[in-house]
């Protein structure tokens, strides 16, 4: 299994997160997407700890569950694991090598900087383009993963009798749907430097592009579920009830000023400090532009607030603007869950490699 296959057949991008999993199918006709169907379904407690499937069971039967309410007659799939469990490298190689040439030198280098036997880990490599520096040379991007992780994710989408037939990493596929975003922008996101956030249950995520291209990734322990427990303590709530109530309302009149207010100004905090370690370890000292991702981003207003406390323009993620939608797919529904739809789109996207 490859982290950067190729693949043919139509697929649909399913992004297994740590409190749902996410079923998106798209189509493409000539150069227009339109959203063919979509859904969401909410995992059980601690079936993925820190970015890893622990219960491959029960992701499996919630997976399952997923694309059988999708309604999908795709068989072919794309998931991403989370970029803490995979090593990528950029190494500069000389131009015109064969693609069996390629992979031998690869497999060469690989061993520097890969701290596991090669047979334990499952590697891929992507050319990006000519070296900056060097025309006669090429940037090359190595990604590796150990074996047992990528055989999880195959795992619960084989248990859905889907063919996992991309396994991509989530920050890449992140930088896919980005691009749908950066496309739409004066300049076409050129000459600009964008930090995506992505605030999700339990992991904030950010992912930093400069010319389109990600130049910083890390992941930083908070999210939603922080607010989730909260509700749960202050208002004796089950955890389902109390991420019921956070997203469908009905909570007491003090909840606004008590407990979400704080956790907004929790988020700034998160991603102020998420900015300020990509500053101290890069040439970078400014971003033109932070895009907000994932469930949390979701709350009203919070985009405002951030907007203020980092002095820099912001806005909420949907990759789905300039796409048409199929009939079933509701427009809300989907404005609502967009920005909870980066990854998967830009798993979903992978169906369209050349």
């Amino acid at each position: 299994m490859e982290l950067f296959s190729k693949r043919k057949p139509p697929l649909i991008g399913i992004d297994i997160s740590s409190s749902a999993v996410k079923v998106l199918e798209l189509a493409k006709n000539g150069s227009q997407l339109r959203v063919e169907r979509y859904t969401v379904e909410p995992l059980p407690q601690n079936a993925i700890v820190e970015s890893a499937i622990t219960d491959v069971e029960k992701v499996g039967a919630t997976v399952e569950s997923a694309v059988r309410r999708s309604g999908t007659r795709c068989r072919h799939a794309a998931v991403a694991v989370a970029a803490s469990h995979v090593i990528t490298k950029t190494i500069v190689m000389p131009s015109g090598l064969s693609e069996p040439e390629l992979e031998s030198q690869i497999l060469m280098e690989a061993d520097h900087y890969i701290p596991y036997p090669l047979d334990e880990v499952n590697l891929d490599f992507e050319v990006l383009g000519p070296s900056e520096g060097n025309p006669t040379e090429d940037e090359v991007l190595i990604a590796a993963c150990r074996k047992e992780v990528v055989d999880d994710y195959i795992a619960v989408v084989e248990r859905s009798a889907l063919i996992p037939a991309v396994i991509d990493v989530e920050s890449f596929a992140m930088q896919g749907a980005y691009s749908l975003i950066s496309h739409q922008t004066p300049g076409g996101g050129m000459e600009k430097t964008v930090a995506v956030i992505d605030f999700g249950a339990t992991t904030t995520h950010i992912n930093v592009l400069h010319n389109n291209r990600s130049v910083y990734t890390r992941d930083h322990t908070f999210g939603g579920r922080q607010l989730t427990e909260e509700i749960q303590r202050r208002y004796g709530l089950s955890y389902e009830e109390a991420g019921l109530a956070k997203k469908v309302g009905g909570l007491p009149d003090n909840y606004e000023t008590d407990i979400l207010h704080p956790f907004m100004e929790a988020m700034c905090q998160e991603a102020i400090r998420a900015l300020q370690f990509f500053y101290s370890s890069s040439p970078f000292n400014n971003v033109d532009q932070v895009l907000l991702a994932g469930g949390c981003s979701q709350i009203t207003g919070v985009d405002e607030l951030l907007a203020t406390r980092l002095g820099t323009p912001t806005q909420v993620a949907n990759p789905f603007t300039a796409m048409s939608l199929a009939s079933r797919v509701k427009p809300q529904n989907l404005g609502n869950d967009a920005p909870s739809l980066m990854v998967a789109c830009g798993l979903a996207m992978r169906g369209f490699d050349e």
